[in-house]
């Protein structure tokens, strides 16, 4: 294993907490990652990394004590729940804060890990329930919860005669997937199943009813059920129609607020989580999937204080009775190098299309870009060639590749 330094130009400050602690965060290749380890990093405390990605938009942030590359989670469970425990021991981490799909792997292995330091995340089990789309979707129904229609398909056989029985639009996606991948929408017009390596009992399909409406995500910070800081965010700009959102706007809405606040409750549920939702023309909302992580919703916390509270000393900011928001007024975020392939399809819809987009851009600040960081933006290119190539070797898409060793498709349960 290799380490890699940042330089440190100032004295570590004593943090708002009243307490400097040593935080280990994994997923460095993500930009909510390098948000929080810069808002860690404001607050006074000492940030470690560990990734299994040679490249990654963390390694050279001066926000970041040290690096390591680590074996992969998905790959080679065994030998980075190994790495983590050693890490954790070297660097005497106070709190490990797993940040991307590499959650599940930690899950696992977190009973050996709490024995050194605490681990921001609940149990495998849980996480499991809410990560499969069909077995999330039937819990929240299980609670009143508003959720689509949604059925299970395990065979091609199962597949045909769906299509044959549904009436109306549906949406098709694996109960294991990420980022909108796979996902056939309903105007695509889809018939023949999926091939049986990626359509089977063990990987699952679902067909959810598609409700038209404003596409709305949510970001929490939990603590045994109790919301410590909540965020609400549109997703107007997206990598492709349906993929990750690219733009951060703050929502003020309280009815997913509700619904999220009605769900964690009743699961005990403690971590980072976040929900896609449907508002329909009626303004009711309906939860379309769970990501039981961290989530985009972290960059309207800039520059994040409270949110670090949160997430440090959740016991602390709940006595308190506070529920941690995002400013506001806060500045808009955005990725800007996706934000402007957004742009340059844009070109092609309407005028007022166009200048909206423009308007939302030049409102936005970018989550990689920092004057007094400016490292991580050069980086997120090595990040974008290694994941062409290993896209163009496995072929798979560019963003499968992102994800490649890390993802969690229901291994080890």
């Amino acid at each position: 294993m290799t380490t890699r330094f940042a330089r440190r130009d100032q004295r570590v400050l004593q943090g708002q907490t009243g307490h400097t602690y040593r935080v280990l965060l994994t997923g460095g290749r993500a930009p909510v990652t390098l948000d929080l380890a810069r808002m860690l990093h404001r607050s006074g405390h000492l940030v470690f990394i560990a990734e299994s990605m040679e490249h990654h938009l963390c390694r050279t942030s001066s926000a970041v004590e040290q690096c390591v590359l680590v074996p992969s989670p998905r790959h080679h469970t065994e030998k980075y729940l190994s790495a983590l425990e050693h890490w954790v021991k070297i660097w005497q981490i106070d709190v490990l804060i797993p940040m991307c799909e590499e959650v599940f792997y930690v899950a696992g292995g977190a009973e050996r890990l709490r024995q050194r330091c605490r681990v921001l995340v609940s149990s495998l089990e849980q996480l499991h329930v809410l990560h499969h789309k069909y077995d999330f979707n039937r819990l929240a129904k299980s609670m009143g919860l508003p959720v689509p229609d949604t059925h299970l398909i395990q065979t091609p056989q199962e597949w045909l005669e769906m299509h044959q029985v549904l009436k109306g639009e549906w949406v098709w996606k694996p109960v294991y997937s990420r980022f909108a991948a796979k996902v056939r929408m309903p105007k695509l017009g889809y018939h023949d199943p999926p091939g049986e390596d990626t359509l089977s009992p063990a990987s699952p399909w679902v067909a959810q009813r598609y409700i038209h409406g404003r596409g709305l995500c949510t970001y929490s910070v939990v603590h045994e059920g109790h919301l410590i800081a909540h965020a609400t965010y549109d997703s107007r700009y997206r990598t492709g129609s349906v993929g990750a959102s690219v733009f951060f706007e703050q929502v003020q809405h309280e009815g997913t607020r509700a619904w999220v606040e009605h769900f964690v409750r009743a699961t005990s549920f403690s971590g980072q989580i976040g929900f896609d939702f449907i508002e329909d023309v009626t303004g009711q909302v309906y939860a379309i999937e769970c990501n039981p992580r961290a989530t985009s919703g972290i960059h309207l916390f800039h520059p994040g204080n409270d949110l670090v509270r949160a997430l440090l000393e959740p016991e602390v900011v709940l006595s308190e009775g506070i529920e941690v928001t995002p400013r506001s007024g806060n500045d808009k975020a955005m990725l800007a190098l996706p934000m402007l392939g957004s742009g340059i399809r844009q070109i092609h819809s309407s005028r007022g299309s166009l200048r909206a987009w423009r308007t939302a851009w030049q409102g936005a600040r970018d989550v990689v870009y920092v004057r007094q960081d400016r490292r991580p933006f050069f980086e997120q290119f090595a990040v974008v060639l290694a994941a062409w190539r290993l896209a163009r070797s496995q072929q798979i898409t560019l963003t499968e590749a992102l994800t490649h060793d890390i993802e969690w498709n229901g291994e080890q349960r």
